[in-house]
């Protein structure tokens, strides 16, 4: 009995010895474990879109679908808003050639979204309407804070709004803001989405529509400032908590360099500061390349010429990897693109209203260049501009030559509603915690 005892005990040692030798060489010829695989935003097609905006009595609304252009009466004194397919953009252009509001004044129709920036002249320098649309079925509840040069002044009066469906709320920014110089508007969105636009008239002269503004970032590229005369001034906000160090560098159409005397910029944490850049670019068209410390928006006003000069916005925006177009052109048209890194090559097409869309042209930007590229539309028509390679930002810019002055608008080249980028889901106890 002993003896059976010791002898099971011992088949017991030999069966861990083995299985541990077992582990063991297992453990030692086991393969390398695979690096975790980093998941990509993936480039998906948008299905289907809308745009909202103010509706301007008895002018028309261009509405661009892939491959053609149709013009809308705009009757109703409420918003237009207008759904389709991926591709939709829409947008109008109003001239005015004497008295109050003397100008072009350039519009996109908005997409709804639960943020929205805008960047440009104060309540003190003119009559600022901010412009809330909600084209959904259930209410929209917001928040709209005013950044100025001495840092964040609308306080608590535009926290907490609620904006009912289908409902356009204008704003006179005076009520939030009325000495802010120069100003930079954030627009976010806790419940619902909004379409967010604001019309500027300046004492001094000039009407126009300041385009959305670029998230903030440490890297933005304003597009589409227009050669010739008159002042440019740009202006940048840093709306965090964090005060900005901002580099600048102008790309022009003969060289890119940092601007004599306005290499960088330092703007307090929530203030926003103007910087003339006139002499700076030396009146030839550019974009302007800031690089920064800490997370900023910026945008630039444009001045005309004349006894009567007329006034443009121009703002921070992303580059052209998902194209872009815009509804709204005619006489006077013209391109202008920038490759601030190496040369890129875009594809132009123009669509003119109720007929078949021209051939498309490529258009080379030499690297480090800007280029000025006049449209052959007659009419109105759209322009759908195309990546073929590089990295290129740009905007549109239409111009007319009046005795009293120029007339004038811009519209940076904003991302085709025909792509988004969806970014990689992790998982996170964010996800499901506060």
């Amino acid at each position: 009995m002993r003896r059976f005892a010791a002898s099971r005990f011992g088949l017991g040692v030999l069966v861990v010895a083995a299985l541990v030798a077992l582990y063991g060489v297992a453990y030692v010829t086991r393969p390398a474990p695979r690096p975790p695989v980093e998941a990509q935003p993936r480039k998906v097609p948008v299905e289907a879109a809308t745009a909202t905006c103010p509706a301007a009595r008895g002018e028309k609304v261009s509405v661009y679908l892939p491959g053609t252009l149709s013009r809308e009466p705009m009757n109703e004194a409420g918003p237009y808003t207008v759904n389709g397919p991926g591709g939709l953009e829409a947008g109008y252009i109003t001239r005015t050639t004497s008295g109050a509001g003397r100008g072009l004044a350039g519009l996109r129709c908005a997409e709804p979204a639960a943020e929205s920036w805008l960047v440009g002249p104060g309540p003190a320098r003119g009559r600022v309407t901010l412009h809330l649309v909600n084209a959904d079925k259930a209410p929209a509840f917001a928040d709209v804070e005013v950044y100025a040069a001495e840092g964040q002044v609308s306080g608590d009066e535009g926290l907490g709004m609620e904006i009912a469906p289908g409902e356009h709320r204008r704003i006179d920014l005076r009520t939030l803001a009325a000495a802010a110089d120069v100003m930079a508007v954030s627009v976010t969105t806790f419940t619902g989405r909004l379409a967010v636009s604001a019309r500027a008239e300046l004492e001094t002269g000039g009407v126009d529509w300041l385009p959305t503004a670029a998230a903030p970032a440490t890297e933005v590229v304003v597009p589409a400032v227009p050669g010739g005369g008159g002042r440019r001034e740009l202006l940048v906000a840093a709306p965090g908590e964090t005060d900005a160090t901002v580099r600048i560098k102008a790309v022009t159409e003969g060289a890119a360099y940092a601007m004599r005397g306005r290499e960088s910029i330092d703007v307090p944490a929530g203030s926003v500061l103007p910087l003339d850049v006139t002499t700076g670019i030396g009146g030839e068209s550019a974009a302007l390349v800031l690089t920064s410390t800490a997370p900023v928006v910026a945008g630039v006003v444009i001045t005309g010429t004349g006894r009567q000069p007329d006034v443009a916005f121009t703002a921070g925006t992303p580059a052209l990897d998902l194209g872009s177009a815009v509804a709204a052109n005619g006489a006077g048209s013209r391109l202008v693109l920038t490759a601030p890194d190496g040369a890129g090559k875009v594809r132009v097409q123009v669509v003119p209203e109720g007929g078949e869309p021209r051939a498309a042209v490529e258009v080379a930007v030499p690297a480090g260049r800007t280029r000025d590229v006049r449209l052959a539309g007659e009419g109105a028509y759209a322009v759908l501009v195309t990546p073929v390679s590089g990295r290129v930002y740009g905007g549109r810019v239409v111009e007319e030559r009046l005795r009293t002055g120029v007339l004038i608008t811009a519209q940076p080249l904003a991302p085709a509603r025909l792509w988004t980028v969806l970014r990689p889901l992790t998982d996170t106890s964010r996800a499901v915690l506060p």
